[in-house]
This record gives structure tokens, sequence and C-alpha cells, in this order.
């Protein structure tokens, strides 16, 4: 039986771990194939002295669309994934390749991860690559992953408790079946020490506490999205596939603390064998 196949639409760096060049890893190693489609390819993060590459042109992007198209992709994937774009050009691609997508094969399940900012840096795309995240990619969205900072800008909803979240994921463009999760959330009720995981969903609203590792590093959210990704295509339902998240990004953040790395590590043995190990009967789909 084949795995679960993820086209993945996100950055890709030459140097470190963000977007594809995070995600793609988690993914990969339990057991899913991949489909990695660049929307940037830069040398490194925008956190070092210099920065090159650049983003995809918009012919060139949608070429590689064309070439995912005609090799069927669309048609028997289980996921796809988004992150960030460099240009509003290439996230209209996207959306338009999605909604084909999702058309052809109505089992396909999106997850929107609405790559735009936090509240360190504060928004880092132009502001109409944010206006197509919410009017074209998150209505498409069977799951998104926005963090609090995100979540306010796209709802103009200054975000402190949990009736706050609650109120902005509300207002958020997702349709009424789409799961909401929003990430690294310190509210006023989050115990102190702690970081959060809100999901909202059909279900209700369910709460994922875990420790707070005091650093910010590139590319913990495309982590926690390909990590999501791989609990849900190894048969976990959502929640412990949010858990598991939580506990390898944790992982991840503590071993590149360990090591004064300006990124998150994905080398660490007990990180790669949780993932090699995720393929046990109990977690494999049907």
């Amino acid at each position: 039986m084949r795995p679960p196949l993820v086209i993945s639409i996100q950055s890709q760096v030459v140097f470190g771990h963000v977007g594809n060049s995070a995600a793609v890893f988690p993914m990969l190693a339990a057991g899913l194939e991949v489909a990695a489609i660049p929307t940037v390819v830069f040398s490194n993060t925008p956190d070092y002295p210099t920065l090159r590459g650049r983003a995809l042109p918009g012919d060139f992007f949608a070429d590689l669309l064309l070439g995912a198209e005609e090799r069927g992709l669309p048609g028997r994937a289980a996921f796809i994934v988004t992150g960030y774009f460099g240009s509003v050009e290439v996230a209209l691609l996207a959306a338009g390749f999605i909604a084909r997508a999702k058309a052809a094969n109505p089992g396909l399940r999106y997850l929107c991860d609405p790559v735009m900012g936090d509240a360190g840096p504060g928004l880092y795309v132009p502001e109409a690559i944010a206006e197509v995240m919410r009017d074209r990619l998150l209505p498409l969205a069977d799951i998104a992953t926005p963090n609090p900072f995100e979540l306010s800008h796209l709802t103009g909803m200054a975000i402190a408790t949990l009736s706050d979240l609650q109120r902005a994921a509300g207002r958020l463009s997702l349709s009424p079946e789409a799961q909401l999760i929003v990430t690294g959330c310190a509210l006023a009720e989050t115990p102190p020490g702690m970081i959060e995981s809100i999901l909202f969903g059909p279900d209700g609203i369910g709460r994922h506490p875990t420790a707070h590792v005091p650093v910010a590093l590139a590319g913990t959210g495309d982590l926690y999205a390909g990590l999501i990704m791989a609990g849900l295509g190894r048969g976990l339902p959502l929640p412990r596939a949010v858990d598991l998240a939580q506990t390898q990004t944790t992982r991840a953040l503590l071993q590149a603390q360990r090591l004064g790395a300006a990124e998150v590590v994905l080398s660490d043995p007990e990180f790669r064998n949780a993932l090699l190990t995720m393929g046990s009967v109990e977690n494999t789909p049907g």
C-alpha cells in the first residue's frame, strides 16, 4: 500500500531549517510521501547579515504546478500544506491550484499555515499577501494553524484571553467544518511557564498546554505544521497530532538551545526515532 502523499508548498532555503527545509523531513521520517514545491528559494533566513535568492517568478511556479498536475499528484494526494509566500502572484496561483485539486479530489485535506508574522517582528509579508491568505487560501482550508499575532491581524481583533481567542476564531474566514489550531498561545488563562495550542472545531474547544521554551527560532511554526501532517498521515486524530507536534517541536527547540543554534535542529536522535516509530500498527490508517 502506498503511503499518504502530501503536497507541500512552502519556502526553501539552502542553509538551515525553515519552510519545506523544516517540514519535509518529519513527514518523510514518519513514512509519508512528499511532493515539495518551493515558493521562494533563499540561501538562508533573513536573520543573517546577507540573504541571497528570490521568490520564484510566477511563470516558473505555475510551470511546477502544471508538472504536478501532469503527474496526477492532486488526484492521489491525501493532504496539501502551504506556508510562506514571497509574492502575491505565487499565492494566487497556489490558491487556484488548491481549488482545482479539491474539486478533483473531494477527500483531499488542506492545511493552511498563514505564515505572515509574529509578535516580535510584526508583519513580515506585504499586506496584499495577507489579504490573499484571508480571502483566498483560508476559505479553502480544512485546517488552519495561525499564531495569535496572525489571527489578530487577520481578524482585526486584539487577543489576550481565551474569550478573545474564541471571538477572533469566529471571525476568521473558514468553512464551518474547518478546524483551527491557534499555536503558541500565552493567554491570561495559560498556566505560568506553559504555552498552549488551542484547537477549535465542530466538536468544541481543546486546550493543549506544554512547557514554554523561552527561545524564538526561525522554522518553529513550519516544523510544527509538518509534524501535524506527519501525525495525520499516520492516522492520528487531530488532537493527538497536536500533542505529537508540540512534544517534537519542544524537543527540537531544546536541542537548538543546547547547541546555541539560531534555528530549529532536526538531528536529535530521540526526535528522529519518535518519527521513525510512528508507523506502528495502531497508528496506521485503515
